[in-house]
């Protein structure tokens, strides 16, 4: 963007345009400083969050099932007015972002003076929120070996935007920055050092999550504490006075415990065994690793925790299976994190399960009253928090704005 378009755009209202992609989906949320922008008509648009010196979401929505028949968008008001909901078919991410556009005009929206992207992973040498440059874009591309499933969606979607919102910045925001602060310890995997000084460590992950829970709890957030994000993809984190000094997932988001379609933590040995007797290669690995296993495996072929669930209530073995399995992998880390951190006091769940599955958090915290551990427990030692993304990407570009200006 020219200094001309900056200077343009930056004369109106400071909207922040968040971008978080899915392999078929694109969450969106455009955010304003402190005070509510108002529309074309006058009338503001309420914000959600009673903090005015936050950031306040004037829309947020979603297009679900890119590519799909069954696709569907849905936009919302910051107050949770649904503006649009419908069934439809978009064909691509780019697609999706042209509709994006269309929305925030119709509804009086400036233009964004920034757009903020989630990027997973950036590998060893991008461990920082940041501008978007042509610099930075060659070292996302050199890195897609690291993440190969992730990496190229969010180029692909970068570039879009450039071209969609070409009068704004864009920004980088990576999942991984939170846990620069592990020790070396948990950062090294015990392979010959020359794999690490090559970037082959634990980076950790939903870093963005994170953020958001440290600064939603505050001052409230005691010394010893555990972070359970758990969803499509699922990690925790081990936090002694807000700084991750530990984290389930590691090189990739693989890692961990088992998650709705990926594996989590195996046995290398596995890896080796189905290389010799079935002859995958690292594709094929891939595939079975990140797209078969998990709960899908347990079950061949559900990895929707809500659905298993209610399978479990009516005796479904296989399902019962899957959701004692990822409750017990959970169970298993908050107690190594004990251990790590010499107790715990508070377990915070988050996440679309961590915060919705009752069934879920009763499972994992069943076994934990040693560590005073109640999901019924009054003094509050176990919570559960909504978590941020959006809201955090936009604090981090508007934090990037004002400092480049």
């Amino acid at each position: 963007m020219s200094d001309t378009a900056h200077a343009r755009n930056s004369s109106g209202p400071q909207t922040i345009l968040v971008l978080n992609s899915g392999s078929s989906s694109l969450k969106f949320g455009l955010f304003s400083a402190g005070q509510p922008e108002r529309s074309a008509n006058g009338a503001a648009s309420a914000p959600d969050s009673s903090d005015s010196s936050d950031e306040a979401l004037l829309l947020e929505g979603s297009a679900e099932g890119i590519g799909r028949a069954d696709g569907r968008l849905q936009v919302k008001s910051g107050d949770g007015k649904v503006l649009l909901q419908t069934d439809h078919t978009l064909q691509s991410q780019t697609e999706a972002l042209h509709k994006l556009a269309e929305i925030l005009a119709q509804h009086g929206h400036a233009r964004p003076v920034a757009v903020g992207h989630r990027v997973v992973h950036g590998g060893p040498h991008l461990r920082d929120h940041q501008r978007i440059t042509p610099a930075v874009r060659k070292q996302l591309e050199d890195a897609v070996h690291f993440a190969p499933l992730h990496i190229p969606p969010a180029l692909a979607l970068i570039d879009q935007a450039s071209k969609t919102f070409d009068d704004a910045l864009q920004f980088a925001c990576f999942d991984t920055a939170f846990h620069r602060t592990l020790p070396p310890v948990a950062a090294q995997l015990p392979l010959p050092r020359r794999y690490a000084e090559a970037g082959v460590i634990r980076y950790g992950f939903h870093g963005l999550s994170y953020e958001s829970l440290v600064r939603q709890l505050g001052a409230e957030l005691p010394a010893r504490a555990v972070f359970a994000h758990l969803g499509n993809g699922s990690s925790l984190c081990a936090l002694r006075d807000g700084v991750s000094v530990h984290t389930s997932m590691g090189l990739t988001p693989t890692g961990g415990i088992p998650m709705a379609t990926r594996s989590g933590d195996l046995d290398p040995g596995v890896l080796l065994y189905l290389m010799r007797t079935e002859g995958l290669d690292a594709d094929k690995l891939e595939t079975l690793l990140n797209h078969q296993s998990g709960l899908t495996g347990f079950t061949e072929g559900e990895g929707d925790m809500q659905a298993l669930v209610k399978r479990c209530a009516a005796g479904d073995q296989h399902a019962e299976l899957a959701v004692d399995a990822f409750a017990t992998a959970v169970r298993k880390y908050v107690g190594a994190y004990a251990a790590l951190l010499g107790g715990i006091d508070l377990l915070v769940f988050a996440g679309g399960i961590g915060e919705h599955s009752a069934e879920v958090r009763r499972r994992v915290c069943a076994g934990l009253e040693f560590l005073g551990l109640r999901v019924d427990d009054p003094a509050g030692k176990v919570r559960t928090l909504h978590t941020e993304e959006e809201r955090q990407i936009a604090r981090h570009c508007r934090a990037l704005l004002q400092s480049s200006s």
